[in-house]
């Protein structure tokens, strides 16, 4: 029951901000001038200011298990792979094959991951977070860019097409934040220590008044962003999208979740490849089986995708995410493994 509470907890409000944004957008409130403003700022002010605080926060790259790290990059494209052999059989629209390829693979790893692990793994959890952070969103992001552009029909050859893809990949703001605070942090690990032992130099410590704006656009980010996917949602929607929204579900919530934890207890329990303890356990939880990357909607509709499948399907991965959670939370204590 606490596990389901805790779920219960930290999904809803989610939703419930979700559920605002239409309300307000319904009341006329919101127009869709403020909707189509505030994607915009969400996707190239808020979210890369929230993904460099991030990663900014690894205290050391020198200290990352690699042999983790490489597992989750691997089981992440793994996951990747057979999603996309999926939409290309499966799902005849190009401008679903993206979305609901980004919806296999792409966790909300950021907002719900980093507290879900910590309510599971405590302190150890957060910290593997903090380092599969580092290696799996830029990861994430490269992998949506190269999704999103693949399906959509530009009358471009493929040397063009690869070379848009790669100018997406590079000028992707998402990208730029996460890369941004990986060098942060590459800088910080090669300045001299004080007599404390600590950086001469922190952009936390000596440049707080810099920072702190970093932080408040960061916070900004999810709420915005579920207020905005609120407005624009529409129920009538579903009918005509069920069957899409039912694959992406599947894959998001069953499919990633098998492919990446199974093959994450068959090495740790029955290999020397990796060793896993309750906190990596907890991590790999949060994940590949928390639910779409909230993100994930406003990234397909900035490039040219289904925006509305795209955000469907973060409303019913998170409102389905709160059994499924529940459910694998229950069998990894039920094996020890948490």
């Amino acid at each position: 029951m606490s596990v389901f509470l805790f779920s219960f907890n930290a999904i809803v409000p989610l939703v419930l901000l979700i559920v605002l944004g239409y309300v307000l957008a319904q009341t006329g409130f919101l127009d869709r001038a403020f909707l189509k403003n505030g994607n915009k700022l969400v996707f190239r002010v808020c979210l890369p200011c929230s993904l460099f605080c991030s990663v900014y926060d690894i205290e050391n790259l020198a200290s990352m298990e690699w042999d983790i790290v490489l597992f989750s990059v691997a089981a992440v494209l793994a996951i990747c792979a057979l999603a996309l052999l999926w939409v290309i059989a499966f799902v005849p629209d190009p401008k679903q094959k993206g979305v609901i390829l980004q919806c296999a693979y792409r966790s909300n790893f950021a907002l719900i991951g980093v507290p879900l692990a910590e309510a599971l793994g405590g302190d150890g959890a957060l910290e593997v977070v903090s380092v599969l952070s580092s290696a799996t969103i830029p990861l994430y992001n490269m992998a949506a860019v190269v999704a999103l552009s693949l399906f959509v029909e530009k009358g471009e050859t493929a040397r063009e097409l690869g070379k848009n893809m790669g100018r997406n990949i590079i000028t992707n703001p998402l990208i730029l934040g996460t890369l941004a605070g990986l060098l942060c942090v590459g800088v910080r690990s090669l300045l001299p220590l004080g007599a404390a032992g600590e950086t001469v130099f922190s952009l936390k410590r000596d440049l707080y008044f810099g920072y702190h704006v970093l932080e408040f656009l960061a916070r900004m980010s999810t709420p915005l962003s579920l207020l905005v996917l609120g407005g624009q949602f529409t129920f009538q929607a579903v009918r005509g999208l069920w069957r899409q929204i039912v694959m992406g579900t599947a894959w998001r919530l069953f499919l990633a979740p098998a492919i990446g934890l199974g093959t994450a207890i068959f090495l740790s329990e029955h290999t020397n490849l990796i060793s896993l303890s309750p906190a990596h356990y907890a991590a790999m939880v949060a994940l590949f089986a928390s639910p779409v990357a909230v993100s994930s909607s406003i990234m397909a509709g900035e490039m040219g995708n289904d925006e509305q499948l795209a955000g469907q399907l973060v409303v019913w991965t998170s409102i389905g995410a709160v059994a499924t959670l529940f459910g694998i939370t229950m069998f990894l204590r039920a094996e020890g493994l948490l």
